[in-house]
């Protein structure tokens, strides 16, 4: 038998199982509480390192001491959310649905606009316009200087997309399943429809004319960036895709909620495939022959980019939901321990900086909102391995997953009363 880790109490054929998305996973983004968590790309620059937290702070670090610079108190929660640094200026939202213009040499607010819902992920400057999705379904063009709004596209759903540019078109996928490229004056060039939601707080990549990105429908999508025209698909695992995808030296690196991270090649061919002890839960960062993503499990892993091996694991005392910035020869990077951390390319700790509340955010399970369904019946079936059993007593599962059946199982705990006999 086959099976994913943290199935040991799902003694069941896995084919016998389809697993079906019951709703949308961007109700997890509104889960969690009130805490210091910290789900944020940290952006550096001049040897300070920006980053939010969800105890509604914006802070600058000093790279090499972990020592506060500044900090600002903003109006709302920050998860999902990272900072955009264009000239003297960070630009920041939050959950709120407030984004910010801060001056960074000291944290002052320069200018801040109120939108519809939360704002969720990394802002875009370009020529002095500022370019972000929103909760409240709309993708917003504003005047980088003054914060007034000159435009803003609406999608069929919430954006949890951080936008990216190029040749003057802004690509960005949406919570309606489709990813969408518009020009910079807010009109639709052409949208791509996926079979399920489209999110990720890190960018797409357009690389040699193909964007890359991937859906919840459980599929990675290479399409040309011009046209919309589907390059090729690739089929990952059966719980979504939530980041996009990074391009290195030609190949693409993708994780899948299933904990896989695979190396593709430009034309969607798998190289190979590693996989982590849970849930890969960001987009990863390429430095020189190393990649660096989080998980679920509570670790930052290094990998060997040439052949998929892991180098080292970094644990900190909760989830990584972000990939790490690099400054110098270290990684920094924030866990939903309340935590920024700063690694050493050899995954050796340099220092660690606490937000100022230390509670961390309870969030809904990863699959929560995933059900289990089983497919065909299993009637005490024998084989060379002896009898299959599904045991729905297991803690893991009763955690994570609801299971569905329209059959009735002959096992330890059915009786002839469960058959109508």
């Amino acid at each position: 038998m086959v099976a994913r880790k943290g199935f040991s109490d799902l003694d069941v054929e896995l084919e016998d199982l389809e697993i079906k998305k019951s709703s949308s996973l961007i109700n997890r983004l509104y889960s969690p509480d009130s805490g210091g968590s910290v789900h944020c790309i940290p952006r550096v620059k001049d040897d300070v390192v920006y980053f939010g937290s969800a105890d509604q702070y914006v802070y600058a670090l000093a790279c090499g001491s972990g020592k506060l610079v500044w900090r600002f108190k903003t109006d709302g929660k920050m998860f999902g959310n990272s900072p955009e640094i264009q000239g003297d200026v960070l630009y920041m939202g939050n959950m709120k649905g407030s984004i910010y213009a801060l001056d960074i040499k000291g944290g002052d607010k320069i200018w801040s606009f109120r939108a519809g819902e939360g704002i969720a992920t990394k802002p875009l400057c370009i020529r002095n316009r500022l370019f972000f999705g929103c909760l409240d379904e709309n993708f917003y063009c504003l005047d980088a200087g003054t914060g007034k709004e000159i435009w803003r596209f609406k999608t069929g759903r919430e954006i949890f997309y951080a936008p990216s540019a190029w040749e003057g078109r802004l690509y960005f996928g949406s919570g309606d399943g489709n990813f969408y490229c518009i020009d910079e004056e807010g009109k639709e060039v052409w949208r791509f429809k996926t079979g399920d939601e489209v999110w990720s707080e890190a960018p797409s990549e357009v690389h040699k004319g193909v964007v890359y990105f991937a859906s919840v429908d459980n599929t990675l999508y290479a399409v040309d960036a011009r046209t919309g025209k589907e390059r090729w698909r690739f089929r990952t695992g059966k719980y979504g895709n939530c980041f996009a995808p990074v391009v290195h030296d030609n190949v693409v690196y993708h994780g899948s909620r299933d904990g896989i991270l695979y190396a593709l090649s430009l034309e969607g061919k798998e190289i190979w495939r590693f996989r982590a002890d849970g849930l890969i839960a960001a987009s990863a960062t390429v430095h020189e022959n190393s990649l660096y993503f989080g998980s679920e499990d509570y670790n930052l892993y290094c990998i060997d980019i040439s052949n998929g091996s892991e180098r080292w694991r970094f644990r900190t005392s909760a989830q990584v939901w972000s990939p790490p910035a690099i400054w110098k020869d270290r990684l920094l990077f924030g866990s939903w321990d309340c935590h920024l951390y700063c690694a050493g390319f050899d995954g050796s700790e340099k220092w660690r900086f606490m937000t100022s509340d230390k509670t961390i955010c309870k969030v809904d399970p990863p699959y929560k909102f995933f059900e289990i369904v089983v497919k065909k019946s299993v009637e005490e079936r024998e084989d060379s391995a002896g009898k299959y059993d599904l045991d729905l007593s297991g803690k893991s599962i009763d955690d994570q997953y609801n299971i569905k059946s329209e059959y009735v199982f002959e096992s330890s705990y059915a009786t002839k009363k469960d058959y109508g006999g």
